[in-house]
């Protein structure tokens, strides 16, 4: 977190100087082409002086010199808007111009962080996550409930309604994400919408400000194999740290990840540090409840049946449906 908020604050001072730099060009280019508005603005400058000086240096008529000062002053001012209009610039073709006139560019209005700062650190958060374009289109304003049958299925209620059942515990999840202490633990067939889900989820949340972190099960633990065998150790653990704090960490497709010692060691200790912080998960798996018991270690499947609702997708593959709307 610290790192991104340093990443906009380095970003702002770029957006400054950037700026800087166009207006001083601006104020060449106007000075060259009208030479009387550099006098204008020498003038301008000295009257500044003028004006500091006189509260100081005679405060028993500094009111009717203020007043002076600031009469030619605005003259001054006029002269100079008056000639850039009549030359064709804008009255403010010198100024420095900021992409926030709020903050100036500074990320702060009275010590607190302007809009444009929060909005930025959402943008990177979207980056971060590895979800920005995919989002785009998997979001709830396309969320199709018609893509899932209103027939009872195997006994139970249909797709449907289980589909809106789930859903309402997802939006539950979203609007008391501070509060909620359980997590999200999807399973059931491939295709039937548990990524789109955990992605429609992960937009409201990162729209919120909330820092998301998307990982399949095997990239997951590839990045962890490969920044541990890195030389520089401290990646691993900056890529550990970026797993335990993000605010919502989604892994898809558990069970796809190669089922190995390292594998088991480093899924379990992630869950559990997360847990022990009250950091929130999205897991989800193509396999049954049971064979996730018979791949996993007791310690970790314990740990996922106090901790998160279990949630169970069932139908048919909607995105053969999908497919055939589009």
């Amino acid at each position: 977190m610290n790192n991104l908020v340093q990443e906009v604050l380095r970003e702002y001072e770029m957006l400054r100087d950037k700026s800087l730099k166009e207006a001083l060009m601006r104020r060449q280019e106007v000075y060259r082409k009208i030479p009387e508005i550099s006098n204008i603005d020498d003038e301008i400058k000295d009257i500044g002086i003028e004006i500091s000086k006189s509260i100081f240096l005679k405060p028993q008529k500094h009111k009717d010199l203020l007043e002076n000062l600031r009469s030619r002053l605005n003259a001054l001012k006029k002269k100079k808007a008056d000639l850039l209009r009549s030359n064709g610039y804008p009255e403010t073709y010198m100024e420095q111009k900021f992409e926030c006139n709020i903050c100036k560019d500074t990320g702060y209005v009275n010590n607190k962080r302007c809009k444009c700062f929060e909005q930025k650190l959402i943008n990177l958060y979207y980056r971060q996550s590895s979800i920005e374009d995919i989002t785009k289109i998997e979001n709830f304003s396309n969320f199709d409930y018609y893509l899932y049958s209103d027939k009872p299925y195997k006994g139970k209620m249909s797709p449907r309604e289980n589909m809106k059942s789930i859903v309402d515990v997802a939006k539950d999840f979203i609007d008391n994400f501070d509060n909620e202490k359980e997590s999200l633990f999807f399973y059931g067939d491939s295709g039937l919408g548990k990524t789109f889900l955990s992605n429609c989820i992960a937009k409201e949340l990162l729209d919120r400000g909330k820092v998301v972190l998307y990982r399949t099960a095997p990239d997951l633990v590839e990045g962890l194999r490969l920044n541990k065998l890195n030389s520089d150790n401290d990646s691993y653990y900056e890529y550990t740290d970026l797993l335990r704090e993000c605010d919502l960490l989604i892994i898809d497709d558990l069970g796809t990840e190669p089922i190995t010692p390292f594998s088991l060691q480093e899924i379990f200790s992630i869950v559990n540090a997360r847990l022990l912080a009250n950091k929130k998960f999205i897991i989800s798996t193509n396999l049954p409840l049971s064979e996730v018991m018979n791949i996993y270690p007791e310690r970790l499947c314990s740990r996922i049946l106090g901790n998160f609702k279990l949630l169970n997708f069932y139908g048919e593959d909607i995105r053969i449906k999908r497919k055939t709307i589009n």
